[in-house]
């Protein structure tokens, strides 16, 4: 996190004030008029940086009904037009970055000095009490390549006052698993940053070196991040290293961060970083506990690309109550009805099938193969080494049972194998899904 000016430190204490405010997670209530005061506020400020960009030129002036009467902007459009939407040049930018184009082509994501600054304290502020209370040494084991997510761990490292180092093991020639290990019987992380996808590769390795229980006695909390990560994952993940395994964050590279883990492993809306609402049968309604439908979101401090009532696509569910204490709205997020692909004529997600995978914990990873008509499916399942392998009779019975129950199909054949392509393993180079976890046969042939 760059702050080389005296502005920039005043911008950060500006909005640290603001997300440290009285009622952390939320400031003052909805309702309240401090609450709408400081929203018109910083609406008002997105909404004039947005009329200077193409996409947002024919705005008038502010006012809460203008921006209420505003459509919301959609993300198809977004990508499909992203420098339009852009207030800073690309070479005016202070980092440029891009998305991972799981979805389709990348997103040119250019951000400010101001963009970085606002993102990194808002995250850091909602993590401090899990990082920085406890005398953490972070691992962050995640891209920095064009994509932002390694550098938001180390800026928010660096604000808390945490240890760190980064490592991607994917990273040819620097970093491989012979050298995190090394890296990591030094350094002796307590927590760790990562994507499912790339804990669950180095969990495999290391328990067939018989590494796992020497590595995993430090470390206390494992963040996951980048993918969609279920309770059942972090379930097994946690029994794995005998840690706290957290779904640490929720947002996009277009948004910045929208939502953060709270201690007890929930994602509560940034809402004084953000201005939430759902988009459902009646329109766009107030985001909050009890509601469902499409989250949209407007940025209250993205500088570089202003966004208003940006439509994320996902489908959420929001509810209260959280035994944390937080009053901002938990969001478990469902993805985008896209999301999904058939399988014998049922539509499924990854949480949908990761939730039952993965509540057998003798599995290391998963492929699922259809035939071209899609009236065939078996599902191959990677052993965990040290499985007892004559339990995986009943874990097949069991996920066939699930399977049968919550997405109303059998899988031709479930088959534990011992090793599975890396694809379905790597994070960030098979980041898709559909592309990494599925594989399109032209004859089906037994295992």
């Amino acid at each position: 996190m760059k702050i080389n000016s005296q502005a920039d430190l005043n911008f950060m204490e500006r909005i640290r004030g603001e997300v440290t405010a009285r009622g952390v997670r939320s400031g003052a209530g909805p309702g309240t008029d401090s609450y709408a005061d400081f929203y018109a506020a910083k609406l008002a400020g997105v909404w004039d940086l947005a009329r200077r960009t193409r996409a947002y030129a024919s705005l008038g002036a502010f006012s809460t009904r203008a921006f209420l009467d505003l459509p919301a902007t959609s993300k198809d459009d977004l990508k499909a037009r992203p420098l339009d939407y852009v207030r800073v040049p690309v070479g005016a930018s202070l980092k440029y970055y891009q998305t991972t184009g799981t979805t389709g082509t990348p997103t040119p994501t250019p951000r400010t000095a101001r963009d970085m600054i606002a993102n990194t304290v808002s995250v850091a502020e909602a993590w401090r009490p899990m990082l920085a209370d406890r005398g953490h040494r972070a691992l962050i084991l995640l891209p920095s390549d064009i994509v932002p997510v390694a550098d938001l761990m180390v800026g928010v490292c660096e604000f808390l006052d945490v240890p760190h180092a980064k490592a991607y093991p994917y990273t040819t020639g620097i970093s491989d698993w012979d050298r995190i290990t090394g890296l990591w019987e030094v350094f002796r992380p307590t927590a760790v940053f990562v994507a499912p996808g790339v804990l669950l590769q180095f969990s495999q390795i290391m328990k067939k070196r018989g590494l796992l229980d020497g590595l995993r006695e430090p470390v206390e909390l494992l963040m996951l991040l980048g993918e969609v990560s279920t309770p059942e994952l972090r379930s097994m993940v946690g029994d794995w290293w005998n840690a706290r395994a957290f779904d640490a964050s929720y947002g996009s590279t277009e948004s910045g961060t929208l939502a953060a883990s709270c201690e007890r492993d929930r994602l509560h809306l940034l809402r004084r970083a953000n201005h939430f609402e759902i988009a459902g049968p009646d329109g766009l309604v107030p985001a909050e506990a009890g509601r469902e439908g499409r989250l949209v979101v407007t940025p209250l401090n993205n500088d570089a690309r202003p966004l208003l009532r940006l439509d994320m696509g996902d489908e959420v569910t929001l509810t209260g109550g959280c035994p944390c204490g937080g009053d901002a709205p938990v969001v478990t997020v469902h993805g985008r009805g896209t999301d999904g692909t058939e399988i014998k004529g049922s539509r499924v997600r990854t949480r949908d099938l990761e939730g039952i995978v993965y509540a057998n914990h003798g599995v290391m990873g998963y492929l699922i193969e259809v035939d071209r008509r899609g009236t065939w499916a078996r599902l191959l399942l990677e052993r965990d080494p040290g499985a007892d392998r004559g339990a995986e009779a009943a874990g097949n019975d069991f996920i066939q049972r699930r399977t049968g129950e919550h997405l109303g199909f059998r899988w031709d054949e479930v088959r534990f194998v011992n090793r599975l392509p890396v694809t379905t393993k790597s994070g960030g180079s098979q980041k898709s899904w559909k592309r990494s976890n599925f594989r399109v046969v032209d004859e089906v042939v037994p295992v």
